[in-house]
């Protein structure tokens, strides 16, 4: 038996004294041999998690370390580390900040605090932290800064990739995050975005970058989850950090918003918060029956006068607070919103058969201007709270900007017609000669559109009903699944309809007699480019003529006068029948299908995920409504005392978080207390944080512990199932 056997029989063994006998006696022994696999005695000893021997080892003289470093770190074994990684340190101070260039096992780029960071060993990180290692964060891949832009002309593209990719896992594990910052949860949400987006950048590691993100965002719930209080959750949820934004009363909850952290949102925990600033202390309304709930906003009609006059007079009275809580202010809003769907109805259904050449008169147009100038009001006042970008973010704000323009267009027109009426002496002419583009005419366009939208908006009410809110949710996700398809649907008509655009222009018109003196004339289908691309646009819908493939061509003079020959192109009629019943089979048979099957997958993955998606949407809801004015359109035009002071703060730039009552046109002054107790939360929540941490990873440890001890017991029957196939065997 060789040396290198015998040293390695000794090493598996852990007889330090029997290693240390064993080199006095071969004094030329190399210690940094290694065996067929590149294994040296050091790292046996540290697989082993043999300290003594690992400890004695690096007493050897001339002992290379290798990247034993990183099998210790990999294995959780800290006091073996601390011992190599004193010992790099006595050769070299900058040894143990680096990775090991000629590994077998290891990247070179991978230091002992980024494997750490990656397996999760929260000791061990604490060690290497303390020791001053540091990761640096990886740019993301929308970066262009100077670096980047040098690492794109001379780095290898898949090591670059390769390396952005390890240090996102080690960055975004918790037990490097928890390490690294007070506020793992604010940094959970913006690493989780930024993965999002690396995904959509960086398409060859998109399931990895998926995969991060998700754990990431699941984290930050279980940070959550361990909360055991409402003092907790209100501690966490009003934290401002991490956005401008401060006219919120749940700052963390609106960041959570933005950054699509549905499952965080919709997380019981932090729903109850919610629910208590949405109901604030209306408790009885949820003991209130449906038919109750529903009926409430057409009672409210009658109330919104007074509502109106005590906001102006009473701003500070008990039943102004009350009204000046959002569940009150949706309910205001509703009721002011029913009654002007019913004036511009009735106004729509004005009888316009003896209607002059000027402005509607039925009395109705003063108040739906009063109406229209509330609403607009409340838009620049929302714009204005959250900012211009994160107001068209929103889908439904751009509803109510384009409903307001066609609104205000319409008003427009108006206002043109009557000075027409005044200047021009043609007041009682016929509709019939109008010209096309009356003022009158485009104004009751506009109107009608804008009744449209106006009466869409009751779909964004229904977030808040369980059985209708996913229903919304689907529909607009149904929207963006047609539209991807739309894309398709565009190539195709255009490519039929650029070659078929003027095929049938020579018969345009023709019509042909037969024996029995029937008439059939040419379809204009495919004579030109416009009634080419109506005729595909309604064979989508199954809605073309039969016979818009016909070639149909006028009777020909016959050998006698009063005989006709009729005469057949039957090439041009195949080939227009074979393009129209492939765009056909293409369209309606492939294409529609499968926009229908894309529809229904989305609609069930919203069913599969209703409650969080549900929640997301009805929390948006609230947050809409935690703005809103206490008094809605028209009375919102009333500057009352608390809405003057909100304006003039805005416009001094002045406005702070707590300052005022969030979401009221009645707000009130926050008293000196309320920003010490800001500043008492600002020191408290470190603290919550680390409690929270303490708490998330003793649950993960008893979690795993049990993962382990079962793995144990399947282990031992295994085992004892064996023992007994044996002796089975042994007996027969």
């Amino acid at each position: 038996m060789g040396g290198l056997e015998i040293s390695v029989m000794l090493l598996f063994q852990g007889d330090v004294l029997a290693v240390k006998a064993f080199l006095e006696t071969n004094r030329g022994f190399n210690i940094n041999c290694v065996n067929f696999q590149g294994v040296s005695a050091l790292l046996v000893a540290v697989q082993n998690h043999s300290e003594p021997m690992v400890e004695f080892l690096l007493t050897q003289p001339g002992i290379d370390i290798g990247d034993c470093v990183l099998h210790a770190v990999k294995d959780n074994q800290r006091k073996i580390l601390e011992s190599l990684l004193e010992k790099l340190s006595q050769i070299a101070p900058s040894l143990e900040f680096v990775g090991v260039t000629h590994s077998s096992d290891f990247p070179d780029y991978v230091t002992p605090l980024i494997l750490a960071s990656q397996c999760g060993h929260y000791e061990i990180i604490e060690l290497l932290i303390q020791r001053g290692h540091t990761i640096s964060k990886p740019h993301p891949a929308s970066c262009r800064c100077s670096d980047c832009r040098i690492h794109l002309e001379r780095d290898d593209l898949l090591h670059a990739e390769s390396l952005r990719l390890n240090l996102y896992r080690a960055v975004t594990n918790p037990a490097y995050i928890c390490h690294s910052t007070h506020d793992p949860i604010l940094i959970a949400f913006q690493l989780s975005e930024e993965l999002k987006e690396c995904s959509m950048l960086v398409p060859e590691f998109r399931v990895a970058y998926a995969e991060l993100s998700s754990e990431i965002s699941t984290f930050a719930v279980d940070l959550i989850a361990c909360c055991r209080s409402t003092s907790e959750m209100e501690l966490i949820l009003k934290q401002s950090s991490g956005t401008s934004s401060r006219i919120y009363s749940l700052p963390r909850l609106a960041l959570a918003m933005d950054y699509k952290q549905k499952t965080f949102v919709a997380h019981p925990n932090t729903q109850q918060i919610v629910e208590a600033v949405w109901s604030d202390d209306w408790h009885e309304y949820k003991l209130k029956s449906m038919f109750v709930a529903y009926i409430l906003p057409v009672l409210r009609i009658f109330v919104l006068p007074i509502i109106a006059l005590m906001c102006l007079a009473l701003p500070n009275h008990t039943l102004t607070k009350h009204w000046s809580i959002p569940l009150n202010k949706m309910i205001s809003h509703i009721a002011a919103y029913i009654v002007f769907l019913i004036i511009i109805f009735l106004e729509s259904n004005i009888d316009k058969t003896g209607q002059k050449r000027k402005p509607p008169n039925s009395g109705l147009e003063p108040i739906i201007i009063v109406f229209v100038a509330g609403h607009v009001w409340s838009s620049i006042r929302m714009m204005m709270l959250v900012g211009p970008s994160r107001y068209f973010k929103k889908l439904w704000n751009w509803h109510a900007v384009i409903s307001n323009c066609l609104f205000l267009l319409t008003f427009l027109f108006w206002l043109a017609s009557y000075f027409d009426a005044v200047n021009n002496d043609q007041v009682d002419l016929e509709r019939k000669y109008w010209h096309h583009l009356d003022p009158l005419l485009i104004a009751e366009g506009t109107f009608a559109v804008a009744v449209i939208m106006a009466f869409f908006k009751l779909m964004f009410f229904c977030r808040l009903n369980y059985y209708l809110g996913p229903l919304q949710i689907s529909l607009g996700k149904m929207c963006a699944d047609m539209a991807k398809y739309f894309t398709i649907f565009t190539i195709i008509i255009i490519s039929f309809s650029a070659g078929l655009c003027r095929f049938y222009q020579y018969y345009d018109g023709m019509v042909q007699i037969d024996d029995n003196e029937m008439k059939t004339q040419q379809v204009s289908s495919f004579v030109d480019f416009s009634s080419t691309l109506k005729t595909f646009f309604w064979a989508i819908l199954c809605m073309a003529p039969l016979e818009s493939a016909d070639v149909v061509i006028e009777n020909l003079p016959g050998e006698t006068p009063k005989t006709t020959i009729i005469n057949t192109h039957t090439f041009t009629e195949a080939v227009g029948y074979i393009c129209f019943a492939l765009f056909e089979v293409l369209i309606v048979v492939m294409i529609l299908n499968m926009l229908i099957a894309t529809m229904s997958s989305t609609f069930q993955r919203v069913l599969d995920n209703l409650e969080v998606e549900w929640t997301f949407g009805k929390t948006d809801f609230y947050l809409e409504y935690m703005l809103q004015s206490a008094t809605p359109s028209p009375f919102n035009l009333i500057p009352t005392p608390g809405g003057v002071t909100m304006f003039m703060e805005m416009m001094n730039g002045t406005r702070a978080a707590g300052n005022n009552e969030v979401g009221g046109c009645c707000q009130r002054k926050a008293s000196p207390k309320a920003s010490f107790d800001k500043n008492m939360n600002e020191m408290e929540y470190p603290a919550l944080m680390s409690l929270l941490v303490q708490r998330y990873f003793r649950e993960k440890d008893e979690a795993n512990q049990a993962a382990s001890e079962l793995d144990i017991l399947k282990q031992e029957i295994h085992e004892l199932k064996a023992l007994l196939n044996d002796i089975i065997a042994e007996k027969e």
